[in-house]
């Protein structure tokens, strides 16, 4: 029974006031909108901590079943349920579902169901997405969602009844492991699947109900492979039989896929597929994060498709179900994450309500084929490193079948990565292509203290935020000048794009972003959903075969690299010299090794101003450039590859002995190791060098810190 509709309303900030009497509430709104939109019938977007809730309904004559469970799809943030005056449980979180057994508080007729939810996007206890924590939208910040946001409905049971289940495939024996999740057991029942390709009958297994070790082992007489080119979906029954009764009946579907690593790549059933992802909100007009329609889901994904994207990033927010039911329809890829911006990760109290939701938002979605991997943090900083190193853990274990990022961009901090990537919104198609075209497994084996691999092995890499290009009438804003003409935009759009496609050591890359969504215009559709550009001619750039695909880097007997240290960062402690520095324009020859710097002032870097970096900030740099010195020595030891170490806001040039060694005009956001081998060989020399840096800032924090390695292959 849906529960959507038309319920009685009130909000206030104040946490004492109750609502559980009989008195009218003074507002209604449109269940499952929450109440900022327009589709709620109220539109308010200004802040409140509490939202009531109350609607009344029958279970009537034709309501047969022994046991009623209430869902609620997902309602923001702690939410409180009362059925007929009595309470019936709790829960925190935004995102994943609350579903609660009503069977012993049901009354004949007439019964009063009461939802309240307390939501504090500025506590920093709770995680809150991309909603904004000003009273308007701002930045990449947008609408705040308060209260009931998905499907509220009634589920009516048998005395045992199939509460989930857990599907693992298993192509390579053209079978599936199925483990049901079976309440009250009860002696005597057993479970029966049965699998179907499209009609036809494909495989059958039937076993005794046992406890929590229930286990069908599921061969297939057909093999069907789920790709994005071929999205193959088997049919499943599941059924509960006491004797020759059906109990219960569950009907489902699974899709026979796998993901796996060799190497530097990750694998879609034992195939290099290079993942051309998108950046997906799930933000609407009229809705925020409802969607107004179940069509308006799949559109979306059917939009990604036709400008040439495969997959995409399910950004700061937990989709609902519908979304990867059609994503696992259409062979859309998909990075499962979780809102935890506006989580403050330094603060215990904010631990387990994070760490309970993800272990249930995994148990929730983990049967769909679409899901390729798991990114449980985006954009964090470095307090965050402990509880990303749980969580990642638990992800393990709750999932062994999908590779793990434990943040999307800025500080890695897991010892054993299996997967890692970077943010770059380079808006120079030359710098970009340097940065990426040759060194993209370079951070894979950088030691641990950078956020690296520890040269343990080669790593999956992958540039999971570019682009970003704003291209508006509006008057919003895009990362980077915008480009002054249509066909500007498509020479650079296309540009970035080659860089990464023509890189053979990463598996991926995810476009910032599908549509505008509100003051942020760099979508490549509006808001509204209209095409802002060529839809073939965004295609053909995007879609074309990329060098992964035809080289995959599955060796994973490449050699390795020992680092030596020529200039030490922050984390390399003791090795870490002092730089000389100075923040106004010095004499044009200020990069040359001979170069008088004996007025400059001494300071230990990491220098700059910068949220989220204060842990490696030694000295302050509050001016728009600062300029930077040290020598080192080289004592001629034999090596082949040079690497740049370095993290920077938001322009940089490093020079060494005077001649420019690397450039970028973007900002890295955590350490991040290139490749300036080829370069670097012309400049070094054996004995004393000078490196020399200038950093620049426009807006925002600034920092500066970098190390020099040299690096000799191992076995």
């Amino acid at each position: 029974m849906n529960l959507n509709g038309e319920w009685e309303f009130a909000e206030t900030d104040d946490s004492s006031a109750q609502y559980l009497d009989n008195k009218p509430y003074p507002d209604k709104i449109i269940v499952p909108f929450c109440r900022e939109s327009k589709l709620s019938g109220l539109g308010r977007r200004g802040f409140i901590k509490n939202v009531w809730y109350r609607r009344s309904f029958e279970l009537g004559k034709n309501w047969k079943s022994l046991r009623t469970r209430l869902h609620v799809g997902a309602c923001d943030w702690e939410t409180t349920v009362w059925l007929n005056g009595k309470i019936v449980g709790s829960h925190r979180g935004g995102s994943a579902p609350v579903i609660l057994e009503i069977t012993d508080y049901l009354q004949p007729g007439k019964n009063t169901v009461v939802i309240h939810a307390f939501d504090d996007t500025r506590s920093g206890t709770q995680e809150t997405g991309k909603q904004s924590q000003a009273e308007e939208s701002f930045g990449c910040l947008y609408t705040r969602v308060t209260g009931l946001w998905q499907t509220v409905w009634l589920e009516g049971m048998g005395a045992s009844y199939i509460k989930d289940f857990k599907i693992e495939c298993h192509p390579e024996t053209s079978g599936v492991v199925i483990r049901p999740d079976i309440d009250v057991p009860g002696s005597g029942l057993k479970i029966k699947a049965v699998a179907y390709a499209g009609n036809r009958v494909v495989g059958t297994a039937q076993v005794p109900v046992d406890w929590r070790n229930t286990q069908l082992d599921l061969k297939l007489s057909e093999k069907h492979l789920w790709s994005v080119d071929n999205p193959y979906l088997y049919s499943l029954r599941l059924l509960v039989l006491d004797g020759e009764k059906v109990v219960d009946e569950l009907h489902s579907y699974f899709g026979l896929r796998t993901v796996s690593i060799n190497g530097a790549a990750i694998l879609i059933n034992n195939k290099a597929v290079f993942q051309r992802l998108i950046l997906d909100q799930g933000y609407y007009p009229d809705g925020v994060w409802t969607a107004p329609s179940d069509q308006a889901l799949k559109h979306d994904i059917e939009l990604s498709q036709a400008i040439g994207y495969n997959g995409a990033r399910l950004h700061q927010k937990v989709f609902e179900p519908r979304f990867l039911y059609w994503a696992d329809r259409l062979g859309y890829l998909v990075w499962g994450e979780s809102p935890n911006w506006g989580l403050d990760a330094g603060n215990p109290l904010s631990h387990l309500p994070f760490i309970n939701e993800w272990a249930e938002i995994i148990r929730r979605d983990a049967n769909h084929p679409a899901i390729v991997g798991w990114c449980p943090f985006n954009e964090t900083p470095a307090n965050a490193v402990p509880l990303q190193n749980t969580v990642v853990n638990l992800t393990r274990m709750l999932d062994p079948s999908r590779p793990v990022l434990d943040t999307s961009g800025w500080t890695h901090g897991i010892a054993n990565p299996e997967v890692l990537d970077m943010h770059d919104y380079d808006q120079n198609t030359i710098s970009f292509r340097n940065n990426w075209n040759d060194s993209s497994s370079i951070n894979a084996s950088l030691p641990t203290r950078y956020g690296g691999g520890g040269a343990a092995k080669k790593i999956p890499f992958f540039i999971s935020e570019f682009g970003g290009t704003g291209w508006s009438k509006n008057s919003g804003w895009g990362y980077g000048a915008a480009p002054k003409n249509i066909e500007e935009f498509y020479t650079r759009y296309k540009g970035l794009a080659d860089a990464l496609l023509d890189s053979r050591y990463l598996f991926g890359f995810c476009y910032t972003q599908l549509y505008d969504v509100e003051q942020e215009q760099n979508g490549l559709y509006t808001y509204q959903r209209q095409p802002k550009f060529d839809v073939k001619r965004m295609h053909d750039i995007i879609a074309r075969k990329a060098e992964y695909e035809k080289n995959p880097p599955t060796d994973t007997k490449d050699r390795l690299c020992k680092w030596q240290v020529l200039v030490g960062a922050v984390q390399d402690k003791d090795m870490a010299k002092e730089w000389r520095y100075r923040f106004n324009t010095p004499p044009s020859d200020w990069m040359s090794p001979g170069f008088d710097d004996s007025n400059w002032a001494h300071g230990y870097a990491g220098f700059g101003q910068k949220a989220g970096s204060e842990a490696f900030i030694k000295t302050s740099w509050t001016s728009k450039d600062i300029w930077l010195r040290q020598d080192f020595e080289y004592t001629g030891t034999s090596f082949e590859k040079i690497v740049l170490v370095t993290h920077f806001d938001n322009g940089c040039r490093i020079y060494i002995n005077g001649q420019l060694v690397w450039q970028h005009d973007g900002w890295v956001d955590k350490y991040t190791g290139f490749d300036i081998t080829k370069k670097g060989l012309k400049a070094i020399i054996r004995g004393r060098n000078t490196i020399a840096i200038h950093c620049m800032q426009e807006s925002g924090g600034q920092f500066i810190d970098a190390a020099l390695l040299i690096g000799n292959a191992q076995n």
